[in-house]
């Protein structure tokens, strides 16, 4: 049985030690799709609030946005206290927990550099300094960076391990029209090469089971991504939670989710076409929560995992 190639073990050949990725929420930090600047509400399927951390430092925070023309902010020193108490309150459990020995420090949500630069280069070098991290994982979109933030990654990369992660999710545009996206196809493809040339390391998000996409289009989307050089990929699974435009859509019955079956067909097809350098970080996603709505599938992460070595089984690869 073959192992498919996975984030974890790139990380563990690279650096012959366990690394575990902590998962960063800075405060101030939106989204042009939320505030206005490109569209507004965000995506269809994104509930704003599930972004929204519940520590005093955050809170503290409430109502203050910063976007790539802020000329000032007042609050970087607060943010910079974010950054620490959250790395040191995750890697120490993560070390007790999974034996982890390094660290990347992956800033998750939001739109990581939708930022003046130099709160961006502040964030950045705070989170490089901490003991045993060895480089950065920033999840942004790709109207949302500039040529400037660009060059500086690229100068940390002759040094540290950098990983920016773009939101592919369709290279149709009417899909992501319809999602509201705030961005086309061609942008992502653009900054995805550009990444590339400047030496970074580049993940790739795909969603399946968009809105009237089909699976042909699903697989063009993988093939698209691979094409422009994307080192490694997340596959997730389109759900619907409360309180996002999506919900009304389905509720009233103007979108059907995709089944457990047409994922597993399209993502084992997706992966079989994906080239042996790139990486996979994630195969299925999901909420066990009320918030919820559909596909019910989507709520055990476990259940979801063994039915896709079910299916990768007779084609002898585990994940």
């Amino acid at each position: 049985m073959q192992q498919i190639y996975t984030y974890g073990s790139y990380l563990k050949n690279k650096f012959d030690v366990k690394i575990y990725k902590v998962g960063i929420n800075i405060s101030g930090f939106t989204c042009p799709n939320i505030d206005g600047t490109v569209a507004k509400g965000g995506c269809t399927f994104c509930e704003n609030d599930s972004f929204s951390a519940s520590t005093d430092a955050v809170q503290a925070l409430k109502g203050f946005h910063l976007n790539l023309n802020s000329v000032e902010n007042p609050f970087l020193d607060k943010q910079l206290q974010q950054l620490e108490y959250q790395f040191n309150a995750i890697s120490k459990r993560q070390k007790r927990e999974y034996g982890a020995q390094k660290f990347l420090v992956y800033f998750q949500s939001f739109t990581n550099t939708y930022a003046p630069f130099e709160t961006l280069k502040a964030l950045y070098q705070k989170a490089l300094s901490f003991e045993n991290v060895v480089g950065l994982s920033i999840g942004t979109r790709s109207d949302s960076i500039t040529q400037e933030t660009l060059e500086y990654l690229s100068e940390l990369s002759e040094t540290k391990e950098i990983w920016i992660e773009f939101g592919i999710q369709s290279v149709y545009d009417e899909t992501l029209v319809r999602i509201n996206r705030g961005h086309d196809s061609a942008n992502v493809k653009e900054w995805i090469i550009k990444s590339k040339k400047a030496g970074l390391n580049v993940c790739g998000h795909l969603i399946f089971g968009l809105p009237s996409e089909t699976q042909e289009m699903m697989l063009e989307t993988s093939k698209a991504a691979y094409e422009w050089g994307i080192d490694s990929v997340k596959y997730h699974p389109l759900y619907v939670v409360k309180r996002t435009a999506l919900a009304n859509e389905f509720t009233r019955g103007e979108f059907t989710p995709i089944s457990e079956e047409e994922y597993l067909d399209v993502l084992v097809k997706s992966i079989q076409m994906k080239p042996q350098n790139v990486s996979v970080q994630r195969v299925t996603a999901g909420i066990d929560d009320d918030s919820l709505l559909a596909p019910s599938w989507c709520r055990n992460k476990n259940l979801q995992i063994k039915n896709i070595n079910k299916v990768l089984k007779p084609l002898g690869l585990k994940y």
